[in-house]
């Protein structure tokens, strides 16, 4: 019992795995946010208009969601250490040639071979921690990686403009180049290795369906987004997206071992937080994009003074995350998200009150108090899909956790864009800045609606508040 008492806990012990997933959740969440504030610089350069931008950020999320699925299979194949290591390769590779990308075809099939190694890069950490962390430390754990992922994501678009005004926004892609090496030197010495001996058969009939019907379905908001809507070749889209989800339903209820296993969706918090998060991030993701636009298009600020409007959301997400394993023993999973995500849809409508004259004092403080919010949201939101499922379905349920992230991310940019043209009636400033006002009121609708699914969740009490041990 004495030796027990004095050995260090999980966190100590694997610091320096902890510190190897929170650098690439960071760098994963910087690359998703980075070329934001750069979209205007980038469409001039490339000949295009800002909003027709979309396509190089939702071809990389969306390549995350798709893939992200096989990363399960992968690690009982490979080993987390050999996938981790080759995730980390291919990122950098594709990072590379985005940096040399001359046209925007060329630009976003460099973000989908970027995604195709950032998509091991989440759901491998995650499995991992949730594998060699202890249960009364994982909340602490998880809450530092996400403040890590939510410093990437606000820090992205204050790199991102302080790249552009000085240097090039080439630089951009290509400083992940170094940081890769310098991550394949820490897989190979932090990285735990977790493989089975003999992995089951790839279920590569799903994973084709699955990939089918999200593709389709971008594709479909893509289209609407148009000026003039071909109404008939969408409607096409959404059937043929719908009869390939369809079919993924039908074939994974007859497949010892699915791509995703909707088997856990039985599972109360598993379903209430995989739909929950998903409609949260479908009226939050495109909050960056639509802040840039604002004040870079909409009030006529620089790239770098637009960026550095995100570092207070930094400041508020660190800020949060000493609240909130206090918060979360206190007031439950139930309560916490309920109220959180009232108050998050509440701050989205606030920023419809800004424009070009609001004081910088007010927009820091909206800010800030959003960031908080939301590193609350986001913390709790990543550890709920785990409370009450056994270890043994840890991987599954983190490749499902981190698809629906990067699904709703996707789907959510897009659908900011889509409302923003929408309401956009001509290019001068002032119609972006209407646009803006009633595209954030919108997604406040849509964040509230989340709410209501959290109401959901059962009543549990402070001990169950973090992994449970048993199904």
């Amino acid at each position: 019992m004495a030796d027990a008492a004095a050995a260090p806990s999980s966190r100590k012990r694997y610091s320096g795995l902890i510190w190897l997933v929170s650098a690439a959740f960071f760098m994963q969440a910087l690359d998703s946010t980075i070329v934001n504030t750069a979209v205007p610089a980038i469409a001039t350069a490339l000949n295009d208009t800002p909003l027709n931008m979309r396509s190089a950020l939702t071809s990389y999320v969306l390549t995350l969601a798709i893939l992200i699925p096989a990363s399960p299979w992968l690690c009982d194949r490979f080993g987390t250490r050999r996938v981790f290591g080759v995730a980390i390769s291919i990122f950098a590779l594709g990072s590379l040639l985005c940096g040399i990308s001359q046209t925007l075809p060329e630009l976003v099939l460099a973000r989908v071979l970027q995604g195709c190694g950032g998509a091991a890069l989440m759901p491998v950490g995650r499995y991992v921690l949730v594998r060699s962390i202890d249960k009364r430390d994982f909340v602490q754990v998880m809450s530092t990686v996400a403040t890590f992922g939510l410093l990437g994501s606000v820090l992205g678009p204050l790199l991102g403009g302080a790249l552009v005004e000085y240097t090039n926004w080439r630089l951009i892609f290509l400083l992940n180049v170094p940081v890769g090496i310098v991550g394949l030197w820490l897989n190979q010495r932090e990285m735990l290795e977790y493989r089975l001996d003999t992995a089951h058969r790839f279920d590569l009939l799903g994973f084709i369906l699955f990939a089918a019907a999200s593709a389709l379905l971008l594709a479909a908001s893509e289209l609407a987004a148009d000026a003039i809507i071909p109404w008939a070749r969408m409607g096409t889209l959404v059937v043929l997206a719908m009869f390939f989800a369809a079919a993924y339903i039908w074939h994974s209820r007859r497949t010892e071992h699915p791509v995703a296993d909707l088997r856990l969706l039985r599972v109360r918090s598993v379903w209430v937080s995989l739909s929950g998060s998903l409609l949260t991030r479908l009226g939050v993701s495109g909050m960056f994009l639509l802040i840039v636009l604002f004040l870079q298009v909409g009030c006529g600020w620089s790239p770098l003074m637009a960026g550095l409007m995100m570092v207070p959301q930094a400041l508020g997400s660190i800020c949060a995350k000493w609240l909130v394993n206090r918060t979360l023993i206190r007031l439950g999973y139930r309560r916490l998200l309920l109220s959180n995500t009232l108050i998050v849809a509440v701050l989205l409508a606030m920023f419809a009150l800004l424009g070009p004259h609001t004081p910088m004092a007010l927009i820091v403080l909206l800010i800030f108090v959003y960031g908080g919010f939301m590193g609350m949201q986001y913390t709790v939101m990543n550890t709920l899909i785990y409370t009450d499922l056994d270890v043994q379905h840890a991987s599954m349920a983190s490749s499902m956790a981190s698809t629906t992230q990067y699904l709703s991310m996707s789907f959510g940019i897009a659908l900011a864009t889509i409302l923003m043209q929408t309401l956009l009636h001509g290019q001068e400033s002032t119609a972006y800045i209407a646009a803006f006002r009633w595209t954030v009121i919108a997604l406040a609708v849509i964040t509230a609606v989340a709410s209501r699914l959290f109401a959901r969740l059962e009543k549990l009490s402070p001990s169950t508040v973090g992994v449970s041990s048993t199904a």
